[in-house]
């Protein structure tokens, strides 16, 4: 693509790099100079223009803003139509976005002409989100790097449908805990839920002691497609009440604990085959945290596994909740 000075008289053809006004008309950048547009420039006096021209092997910007996004765009995505070398991608539906990072990376890679941008991975999307963006930032990308960034970034971004899992709830009672607080803690729960339409199927509560809440944990797990225990007491040890329970009925202790704040004392479990989280204290508040995190890969079917949650560091610094009962920063 050639750039530059052109003279008013060799300009059809090209295209304007920069709005140009001529008399009364405001000829547009990205506008190409057509018989017209070349003799409102010449009444108007103006002798040169600074335009592109595009040579062989160039692929205009809309059209190669079009092909980059109709090769990165995977299920659950739609597609824009394109504008000034743009192409916006929207959700079609609510789940997880998931992103290859290095496929969106090595398209950017390719070309300085050559760009896409997205939500961060594993954002909560609905209907409608715009959930990446393809830009070509002159008016040509060349065809060679074009074809590479299109093989490159094959299905680079998808929206993980959510699943309508049955979720059931038990809440431990210690003396002290209002009847109010575990009230409000459902209603967030069943706001966080109501995306993915998975229903609160089943909802108990026992004392804070591994025995009472180990025997409503057999009871639930058969007609539950997903466990969560909010503790009256968070979870300090993998010895302590809520573990304890899950062990005493057989199921087990994937992991506990996460580089996420709010949001580091949560467990992940599994009870005969029903995921079961040990949900943080954090997670009675709907600002978002380590739970949000967690729950939202399983109510899209997304595996989580024991690496995934300890390399959630970076980016796991949220904002702080200011109800906590322990804030990471003390009034000293």
């Amino acid at each position: 693509m050639r750039f530059g000075p052109v003279p008013v008289e060799e300009a059809v053809g090209a295209i304007f790099a920069h709005s140009v006004r001529a008399g009364e008309t405001r000829l547009r950048k990205g506008q190409r100079v057509g018989a017209a547009e070349q003799a409102a420039l010449r009444a108007a006096g103006v002798e040169t223009i600074i335009a592109a021209a595009l040579e062989a092997g160039d692929v205009p910007e809309d059209e190669a803003a079009e092909r980059l996004a109709r090769a990165i765009a995977g299920a659950g995505l739609r597609r824009d139509p394109p504008f000034t070398g743009r192409v916006n991608l929207f959700a079609e539906r609510a789940g997880l976005l998931i992103v290859d990072r290095m496929r969106v990376d090595a398209i950017n890679r390719i070309d300085d002409a050559i760009t896409l941008a997205t939500l961060p991975e594993y954002r909560a999307v609905v209907e409608g989100d715009m959930a990446a963006t393809v830009k070509i930032i002159p008016f040509a990308a060349p065809s060679a790097a074009l074809t590479a960034a299109c093989e490159a970034g094959q299905g680079a971004v998808r929206v993980a449908p959510y699943r309508p899992l049955r979720v059931g709830v038990v809440s431990t009672l210690l003396p002290g805990l209002k009847p109010s607080v575990i009230l409000k803690t459902l209603g967030v729960l069943e706001a966080r839920l109501a995306p993915a339409c998975a229903p609160l199927v089943e909802e108990r509560r026992t004392p804070h002691a591994p025995k009472p809440l180990a025997e409503a944990l057999a009871q639930m797990q058969a007609r539950c497609d997903l466990l969560i225990v909010f503790g009256a007491s968070a979870i300090t040890d993998r010895r302590d009440v809520i573990p304890a329970a899950i062990e005493a009925v057989g199921g087990c202790v994937r992991h506990f604990g996460m580089p996420v704040d709010p949001g580091n004392l949560l467990l992940i479990g599994d009870l005969n085959g029903t995921l079961l989280i040990g949900a943080p204290g954090c997670a009675r508040s709907p600002k978002e945290n380590g739970f949000d995190w967690v729950l939202g890969r399983l109510l899209a079917d997304v595996p989580i596994s024991r690496a995934d949650i300890q390399g959630m560091g970076v980016g796991g610094l949220l904002m702080e909740i200011e109800t906590r009962p322990q804030p990471r920063q003390s009034d000293g």
